[in-house]
């Protein structure tokens, strides 16, 4: 068929704020699951999935409103993927209200009302700026180092980020003060976003610290608190429960972290009912497939959840020893912000701690693709985020995981000392490295 010119322009028919959006970056862009590597960048559970299966036997039931519902994909359901599924997962919602209704912060009770599910923490991140924010005029409020989605989601619908940065100083504090001084010089910012515990600093950040933001005497926004790593840290961190108390509070969770399913991508937005049917209206009408929502369900039985717990432990024990073991290794620098998650920030020296090394780029990019490249250890540059130059974001794995590599960062950081690895790595490199948002 032969060609017939076209008035389309691409260049101008697009929107312009799409046309410059720099891409989203994720973990096996630069290295992929091949089976040999060992990935250390993306807090994953290497645990895997939190759930209590049987390679025998009846599918597991439970109840939920007098209704008996199965929990794990069996073949009947499999023969119902011809019908749509559950636009309103209810079960599932009653589930999750269950598990963070631990009374901790308030008497109140979530309820399904509450809840908006998504496909990942990352569709109630971008339905949350749809929901309150005009594309072109309003702006959002972030809090760097951070979670990179903020600013992606931001792009894509056209919204300035306005930045107050942690306090570096201060183990990575939140800074309310000064947060409360921009959000009452501009009344266009209509969200602030929290990471707690943070990315890529895991650390939590204070119950009093969120209050004084949302006890603002003139500011009308949202606050958002993004817990994705919550269950890594101490019991009854969580303040999901506490959105019975605040209007304008939202708590973001997802499944993907402690819970060991990444690959089901299930994301819940705790909230006020009247913020929950907001988000509930504008979401398309069948985003939870069958199969994510009878996975979770799973992962909700007492089982199952042992299962998470066991994993947990498992993990913290190796946080714990990761904690001891990396001080003792020439080259190896101050743990940064907390240790409230299943990674550590950990920073990277020019050379031997005891011959005055200090924290560089430089060299924290060639271990980081040293080890990538040389070993299959796969961990995550951080060294351009505000106040995490040189620092690297290591994933707790398996025992195993870490054992190599231990071993196999002492040798990259002797190599690079030795002169044996490649050093002269430039900004874009780097850039590029730090990029990856997960």
């Amino acid at each position: 068929m032969a060609f017939t010119k076209s008035a389309f322009d691409l260049s101008k028919c697009a929107r312009p704020n799409i046309l410059s959006l720099q891409p989203y970056r994720c973990a096996r862009d630069d290295y992929k699951d091949d089976g040999t590597n060992i990935l250390l960048d993306a807090n994953e559970n290497a645990y895997g999935p939190s759930l209590n299966l049987q390679t025998n036997g009846p599918v597991h039931q439970t109840r939920v409103n007098g209704t008996e519902a199965s929990t794990m994909p069996d073949i009947k359901l499999l023969l119902g993927l011809n019908r749509y599924p559950d636009p309103h997962q209810i079960e599932l919602k009653q589930l999750l209200c269950s598990l963070r209704n631990d009374h901790t912060h308030t008497p109140k009770a979530l309820r399904p009302e509450n809840l908006f599910v998504g496909v990942g923490s990352d569709e109630a991140i971008d339905a949350i700026l749809r929901c309150f924010c005009v594309p072109g005029r309003d702006k959002i409020l972030t809090c760097p180092p951070t979670y990179g989605m903020y600013a992606v989601s931001a792009q894509v619908n056209d919204l300035e980020v306005v930045k107050v940065p942690l306090d570096a100083s201060k183990a990575f504090s939140l800074q309310p003060e000064a947060i409360n001084k921009t959000l009452a010089l501009d009344p266009h910012i209509k969200i602030v976003y929290v990471c707690s515990p943070g990315n890529p600093t895991a650390n939590l950040i204070s119950k009093s610290a969120i209050q004084k933001i949302l006890e603002h005497p003139t500011w009308n926004g949202v606050v958002v608190v993004d817990e994705a790593y919550i269950d890594f840290a101490s019991e009854s961190s969580s303040l999901a429960n506490w959105v019975t108390e605040w209007p304008n509070l939202i708590v973001l969770q997802t499944l993907s972290k402690a819970f060991g399913l990444a690959g089901i991508r299930l994301g819940t937005a705790f909230t006020s009912p009247e913020i929950a049917a907001l988000l509930n209206n504008l979401k398309a009408p069948y985003n939870i497939s069958t199969i994510t929502s009878a996975i979770a369900c799973q992962a909700m039985q007492p089982e199952s959840l042992e299962v998470m717990r066991s994993s947990r432990s498992k993990i913290v024990k190796q946080r714990e020893r990761m904690l001891a073991e990396l001080p003792k290794i020439p080259g190896i620098g101050r743990f940064l912000g907390g240790a409230e998650s299943n990674f550590l920030l950990v920073e990277i020296l020019d050379k031997p701690r005891n011959s005055g090394g200090k924290p560089n780029n430089e060299t924290a990019l060639a271990v980081y693709e040293g080890l990538a490249e040389n070993k299959g250890v796969v961990v995550r540059f951080r060294g351009k985020e505000p106040g995490c130059h040189g620092c690297l974001r290591i994933t707790v794995g398996t025992e195993d995981e870490v054992d190599k590599f231990l071993e196999e960062i002492q040798i990259v950081l002797k190599g690079a000392y030795m002169g044996k690895l490649d050093m002269s790595n430039g900004k874009e490199d780097a850039k590029a490295a730090n990029d990856i948002v997960a």
